[in-house]
């Protein structure tokens, strides 16, 4: 399984959406406080982009050489249509400063350096220290997750329904009526949603850690072999 480590570091560089949250800056509408762009560099600070007319870039600036505290919280939505679709979050605190000459006209680079983070998402809750952090990578999968879900679930629902056939022995028509969504996909394997009567959700490992998407199709193939025998 993905390390909390790794699983921030995934939230961090993907597309769930984000707000900065700056301790003493009062009146500011969230979207002001989401960042256009996010990253992170080589020693684990984020780089986050704002417009430069924007209160975090005002705060930033006013505080000049103090310390400006200031949390990076993170909330990841399933990209599919289920239940509880939350899936996760994750906070990123540390301390606010300028990083000049990183952005495009018009828009100013603020760097956080992480003083520790913590994830609460579908594996569990956990901290993150700053070290973990830094050196942890991203899911390769990161960057195609949501298309890919929402492939899954637009043209291949069929086969993901079949998978319940995975889950062992159960009743004559016990899956009869449920509904099965493709909730989450990382390199070690797929999460799928089944509601119904019940709610739960089950998770299909792959029979090893895919690299690309390559990779991924033929794990998802020999996935949905399996199911259909």
């Amino acid at each position: 399984m993905p390390s909390a480590a790794e699983r921030t570091r995934t939230l961090v560089q993907g597309t769930c959406s984000a707000v900065l949250l700056i301790t003493g800056l009062d009146g500011a509408r969230p979207d002001q406080l989401m960042p256009a762009a996010r990253s992170v560099g080589p020693d684990g600070e984020v780089y986050l982009e704002f417009p430069a007319d924007s209160p975090a870039v005002r705060a930033a600036t006013h505080a000049q050489d103090d310390e400006l505290a200031a949390v990076l919280e993170i909330t990841d939505v399933a990209p599919v249509s289920v239940p509880h679709r939350i899936r996760g979050r994750a906070w990123i605190s540390g301390w606010l400063t300028h990083a000049p000459g990183m952005a495009e006209p018009g828009r100013m680079m603020l760097r956080l350096e992480v003083g520790e983070a913590s994830v609460d998402d579908l594996w569990g809750a956990s901290s993150v220290e700053p070290e973990e952090f830094a050196h942890a990578t991203a899911d390769p999968l990161v960057a195609h997750e949501a298309e890919l879900l929402q492939h899954l679930h637009a043209a291949h629902s069929d086969q993901v329904q079949e998978l319940c056939g995975l889950l062992g022995d159960r009743e004559p028509g016990a899956w009869s009526g449920r509904r099965a969504v493709p909730l989450a996909l990382d390199r070690f394997g797929l999460r799928v949603r089944f509601s119904g009567e019940q709610c739960f959700d089950a998770r299909f490992e792959f029979p090893e850690p895919v690299r690309d998407i390559t990779g991924l199709r033929r794990a998802m193939h020999t996935l949905f072999e399996a199911a259909s025998y």
